[in-house]
């Protein structure tokens, strides 16, 4: 397979990106803790945060490897500071507003969003190591390995705690925890076999 050598602009720029993501994903994750009423859900974002936390070490120690400065802003990770700064907002505005219910419903929403964008980074990171070639590569291969098991993890479990809270809202039969969380999935085609299969647990739960 013919490898490719990347635009170097572009994935500093991915790069920087991914970081900022990483630093809002730990704000975002603060913030839902403080919205979280089921426990097991508090509990997996704790765990969620902690492994943020990791994530933005493991950058930084790529950062130091490719002697980038960690520091330098950009026009997007200004963005994704701005989005970030946002959806912390958006949760702290739905506490405000005084039902917990519907903030916990709002941070799962918050979460999902943010990680989206998390696994995104992550795959595009996993799509250059794979498809290009350069002195980098090894260094983003590593760090990918460690990190991208854990990015799905939390995008799709998530996905799933705030679909059932929001069927649970409607008065609808719902499975917590989720079958995400059942299944441990950790794919796309995890999760949709999940969702599939949730119909079928909630009617042997109810």
């Amino acid at each position: 397979m013919a490898r490719h050598t990347p635009d170097q602009t572009q994935l500093h720029e991915l790069l920087y990106q991914a970081l900022e993501t990483e630093i809002g994903g730990i704000a975002v994750y603060q913030t839902a803790l403080t919205c979280a009423r089921n426990d097991d859900l508090r509990e997996e974002w704790q765990d969620y945060l902690d492994e943020t936390r990791n994530h933005h070490r493991i950058l930084l120690g790529v950062f130091e490897q490719l002697g980038l400065d960690p520091q330098t802003r950009t026009p997007g990770r200004d963005v994704v500071a701005h989005i970030g700064a946002a959806l912390v907002k958006a949760m702290e505005l739905a506490k405000a507003k005084g039902d917990p219910a519907a903030a916990e419903l709002v941070a799962g929403e918050c979460v999902v969003q943010a990680e989206t964008k998390d696994h995104l980074n992550w795959s595009l990171i996993g799509l250059v190591a794979d498809k290009c070639k350069g002195e980098d590569v090894a260094v983003l291969r590593a760090a990918h390995d460690e990190v991208i098991q854990e990015e799905a993890h939390h995008l799709y479990h998530t996905g799933g705690w705030t679909r059932e809270l929001w069927l649970k809202a409607l008065g609808l039969p719902a499975v917590l925890p989720p079958p995400e969380e059942v299944k441990n999935v950790e794919t796309a085609i995890g999760a949709s076999r999940a969702e599939q299969a949730r119909d079928g647990m909630a009617k042997a739960r109810h």
